[in-house]
């Protein structure tokens, strides 16, 4: 059964910003859409409600927490953006063969997704202008928030409560909700046995260009700097970050500032390890108290930092991992 009604709700569209070029590929979209069972309404982050006539089984998804959130419910996405992306940064959810690829993140094929006989779009507040309109021309669209640095955890469930109202599956949802919270329960107490409550933390990532390194520090209001909090560490990082999630701006002097502190880090293959490679021979991060104290530890490959709760629940265990280094 396909879904039909898009329903505009009381509050104003939120603004859709960020660029980007998009890639097709070939699909076809001669299977009838799958659904059923009573209508559903929801009403999501920009306030629209959104009808649908039965739980989406056809879903696409154009932001990989989007992606985490319906793997995770069990719904394999018929169309996925930046799927090689996706299998590189997010191991905690693995995709199968089947998703066809609709593009980039932030510029999803309109015609791609046009083709794919779909019951349900998930969308972030990061696309395009006008992006959503033509997609919502087609298909009905929920839109989650891709980070909330007010409340990152909370923003978290309320994408996963959304996705899986729209789907039918908000067993799954509690059932992972129940087990994020066990897995904080259990590092936390993790953290506490091994006395690292309170220690200070900084978390990072870093890009190189021409051998010149830019540092992309976590702070307060990042998602995963609030999963840290919840095990009972502090964030050590001061300055401020944007509001979406968290993120500020530094440089291998900026580092300085930061003390005794536990300097932890995700990097990935694909892109290399700036800490490792272009920072390797520097006199200023060699003289870091970190650097000297050997209190640097990379995080495995393939941890999301801004997807949902099994990913969430990964950085737990690689936060024991570091502080059992």
């Amino acid at each position: 059964m396909r879904s039909t009604r898009v329903m505009i709700g009381l509050s104003a569209a939120a603004a859709m910003v960020v660029a980007g070029c998009g890639t097709t590929e070939e699909a076809g979209g001669d299977q009838p859409a799958a659904g059923g069972g009573d209508p559903i309404t929801i009403v999501d982050s920009r306030g629209q409600e959104v009808t649908l006539d039965g739980p989406a089984q056809r879903v696409a998804a154009t932001e990989w927490n989007g992606v985490e959130h319906l793997v995770s419910l069990d719904v394999m996405p018929v169309g996925v953006a930046d799927i090689e992306g996706y299998s590189k940064w997010v191991s905690a959810v693995p995709l199968d063969d089947t998703p066809t690829e609709i593009g980039t993140r932030g510029e999803p094929s309109i015609d791609t997704l046009g083709s794919l006989n779909l019951d349900l779009v998930v969308a972030t507040d990061s696309l395009n202008e006008g992006a959503i309109e033509q997609i919502e021309a087609m298909v009905p669209v929920i839109v989650i928030e891709g980070g909330n640095g007010e409340d990152p955890i909370g923003s978290m469930f309320a994408s996963l409560d959304m996705v899986a109202e729209a789907t039918g599956k908000q067993d799954e949802a509690e059932q992972l909700r129940t087990d994020f919270d066990a897995k904080i329960a259990e590092g936390a107490a993790t953290v506490e046995e091994l006395g690292a409550t309170g220690e200070p933390i900084a978390f990072s990532d870093a890009y190189a260009d021409a051998g010149s390194v830019s540092i992309r520090p976590f702070v307060e209001g990042a998602l995963v700097v609030s999963v840290f909090e919840e095990l009972g560490l502090e964030n050590a990082w001061t300055m401020e970050g944007d509001a979406s999630h968290g993120l500020a701006q530094a440089d291998v002097e900026g580092l300085t500032e930061l003390g005794d502190v536990r300097f932890w880090y995700i990097a990935n293959d694909v892109l290399g390890d700036p800490y490792t490679d272009e920072l390797a021979g520097n006199a200023i991060w060699q003289s870091l108290p970190f650097v000297q104290d050997d209190k640097v530890y990379r995080f495995p490959d393939g941890l999301w930092m801004f997807g949902g709760p099994l990913s969430m629940m990964q950085y737990v265990d690689a936060a024991v991992d570091a502080l059992e280094a």
